[in-house]
């Protein structure tokens, strides 16, 4: 019943504003257009098309403001008028009663603002969707902001998931792209997402590991967290004293080099991708600010880091060869990923997908990155997917948003910048990189002592294999099926299967000529790190066996 009375609270948000006014319905069909006829009897708005969105986010709560927040950093898909109001919605969401920040600082503290700090801004310097940030002075002369989550925030986000979850349930019930879509999923990651971002001592982590990460770097600073001061609803970090990346006036002001703060802005968004695997998931303008030292040699600064991600290694190679195939137009690498990494269907044709694929990217080769909206190219590779059954991976979800923030970021700076020839040289070293011998050797002592435990158990599972042998030619066509699910599963958690892979490796290399074929969809699933174990196993395999 709850979920029924927030469904009817947006309901009339929607008409309240008349954002029925907003939908081209040049564009819908029929049945869509009689669904929003009735919106005609209400009285129209005679506020602007972007404030009266931008109040209704406001209205509805965080996941609406965080839409609105996605919205206004993409001007090539939103009118300009629109993006304006929806920029108000980065730090400068209306603000809560002040007394009631201090009460809720006061009492996660156990102590006086007073007794705390020498100096107490009561005005707020910055409202978002979730909290509420005020100036102060520690006892020792450091300037720090104090962040408090919003009172009785939990409520309104649990009603809003729960409704998502209910919409999500229906669309994968009775929709065959709301299957493949697997929104389900996708709104259950962003619960667990949303909910973290209340959590202030998660942020406080994550912001420390982000400033370990960077730690000596010119190309991001992160400020520093008081965990002395910080608790699950109010966190203290050090105050920053840089200029908002939307204020491209102020950052020419300062002669800033604005070339090399977009190429740099996109050289830190791969090195958490990629070399720290651990990245910044919320990086819209409202949260990054450019330093005032060294304008030639720009430095990025970082806040409010509640939302961060990460992938697993194997998504981290597929998604790193993808890209490196695509920036060398080597599309039928690009469709053979797809299908090797599991996100596309074993059954599909990769001709065919090789072609679809190269229709989709040739066009956006060589372009400035002002001639290309990749929200285009994402509608396009919808289409694409919808034909090859390629299913939204939920993991990557959070990394597509952060995409879709730093494209509207680079387009604001500096159009003309080439983000293929920024991001090209990058993941060539970085492949590089995860296949020299050193990184092999540092992977063998990380996980050395892990891996010797499991050692003295090849040579009799070997020998457990040896005594099947004579059933193998009629488990063939089961192996055969087990290969190609442990050749999807794999990519998930390679570590896990690779000894019971090397035993039937084994086994049915000398069994039955058959199943060479499962043995070959297995092998081709491991990376360099595990074929170095299997190895390496073997290899004492054959010296315990030869030893007893």
């Amino acid at each position: 019943m709850t979920v029924f009375f927030r469904f009817l609270t947006i309901l009339r948000v929607f008409l309240r504003y008349r954002l029925d006014e907003l939908i081209p319905k040049q564009h819908l069909p029929l049945r869509a257009r009689l669904l929003l006829l009735p919106c005609s009897l209400f009285p129209a708005s005679s506020l602007s098309r972007g404030e009266r969105l931008r109040r209704a986010c406001e209205e509805l709560g965080p996941i609406f403001v965080k839409f609105g927040q996605l919205l206004s950093t993409r001007p090539d898909l939103v009118a300009t008028d629109i993006v304006m109001e929806l920029n108000y919605l980065q730090d400068r969401v209306a603000p809560f009663d002040s007394q009631e920040f201090r009460r809720i600082v006061e009492s996660a503290l156990g102590a006086s603002v007073d007794d705390i700090f020498s100096e107490y801004d009561q005005e707020p310097l910055a409202s978002a969707s979730v909290a509420q940030v005020h100036t102060a002075t520690l006892k020792n002369g450091k300037a720090v902001v104090i962040k408090a989550v919003r009172p009785n925030i939990e409520n309104i986000i649990a009603q809003d998931v729960a409704l998502l979850l209910k919409l999500a349930h229906l669309l994968q019930k009775y929709s065959d792209d709301g299957r493949r879509l697997r929104p389900v999923e996708i709104v259950e990651d962003y619960r667990n997402t949303i909910f973290d971002e209340l959590n202030l001592q998660k942020e406080a982590a994550n912001a420390s590991q982000l400033r370990r990460n960077f730690a000596n770097s010119t190309l991001l600073y992160v400020p520093e967290v008081y965990w002395e001061y910080t608790r699950s609803n109010v966190m203290v970090m050090e105050r920053i004293y840089g200029i908002p990346v939307t204020d491209v006036a102020a950052l020419k002001a300062q002669n800033t080099n604005m070339k090399k703060l977009a190429e740099r802005g996109v050289e830190i968004f791969f090195t958490q991708v990629f070399d720290h695997n651990f990245f910044h998931a919320d990086m819209h303008p409202g949260n990054i600010f450019v330093s005032k030292v060294n304008p030639e040699l720009p430095q990025y600064m970082a806040v409010d880091m509640a939302i961060v991600g990460s992938l697993t290694r194997e998504d981290q190679y597929y998604l790193a060869r993808n890209l490196l195939a695509m920036f060398r137009r080597d599309y039928r690498q690009v469709a053979e990923l797809h299908v090797q990494s599991g996100w596309v269907p074993a059954h599909v044709r990769v001709d065919e997908f090789e072609a679809a694929i190269r229709t989709v990217c040739e066009p956006i080769f060589e372009k400035p990155l002002k001639d290309i909206s990749f929200g285009h190219v994402l509608l396009n590779l919808f289409r694409t997917a919808r034909r090859f059954d390629m299913e939204v991976q939920p993991q990557l979800v959070l990394l597509q948003k952060t995409l879709l923030n730093i494209e509207g970021l680079g387009r604001q700076l500096y159009p003309d910048l080439d983000l293929w020839t920024t991001a090209h040289p990058f993941l060539e070293r970085w492949l590089k990189k995860r296949f020299h011998p050193k990184t092999l050797w540092g992977e063998l002592k990380r996980y050395g002592p892990e891996w010797m435990e499991k050692f003295p158990l090849i040579p009799q599972l070997i020998f457990n294999g040896l005594e099947q042998l004579q059933n193998v030619g009629q488990l063939a066509p089961e192996l055969h099926k087990t290969a190609q699910q442990l050749q999807k599963r794999s990519n998930r958690s390679t570590g896990r299967y690779w000894l019971g892979g090397a035993v039937v490796a084994v086994a049915l290399t000398l069994a039955h000529p058959a199943v060479f074929g499962a043995i070959k969809i297995y092998l081709a699933s491991l990376n360099a790190t595990s074929i170095l174990v299997l190895t390496i196993g073997f290899g004492l395999a054959a010296v315990l066996i030869k030893k007893s």
